[in-house]
């Protein structure tokens, strides 16, 4: 198996596994702020995606295909860590399970990518073991 498919069957895995947290869940509970800043389920399902989408698009240089309008300037801080009032448990489900799956098969994991934030250059394959294995 080839570090693409361990990679994306780790991500596939592990989103699947926070998806079965929430099933069953009312709308209330999933919504319902679990901290002082208003974080409820659903925002850290909302988050985790976002993170994914961002992270990975950005260092293996493909364009995020999906709006993130929590991450634009102007959005209320922490905004990717609930849900509002607007956005339905369906449409962050759907944001979380888009991903991964098309754009991994795209990346090269040996060549060197730039990590965000001003880390240096590395190959993306030693970046991505290392996030999987924290």
């Amino acid at each position: 198996m080839d570090q693409k498919d361990v990679l994306h069957r780790y991500l596939k895995s592990a989103r699947q596994a926070l998806l079965w947290k929430l099933e069953g869940l009312a709308d209330y509970d999933l919504r319902r702020p679990l901290t002082a800043t208003g974080t409820n389920l659903l925002g850290v399902l909302k988050h985790v995606a976002s993170v994914e989408m961002g992270y990975f698009t950005s260092v293996f240089n493909r364009p995020c295909d999906v709006p993130l309008p929590w991450f634009d300037e102007g959005a209320e801080p922490n905004a990717d860590m609930w849900a509002t009032a607007e956005e339905t448990r369906d449409d962050i489900v759907a944001c979380s399970a888009s991903p991964s799956a098309g754009w991994l098969a795209q990346c090269l994991l040996s060549r060197p990518n730039r990590v965000p934030l001003g880390q240096q250059s590395a190959s993306s394959s030693f970046r991505v073991a290392s996030l999987v294995d924290r």
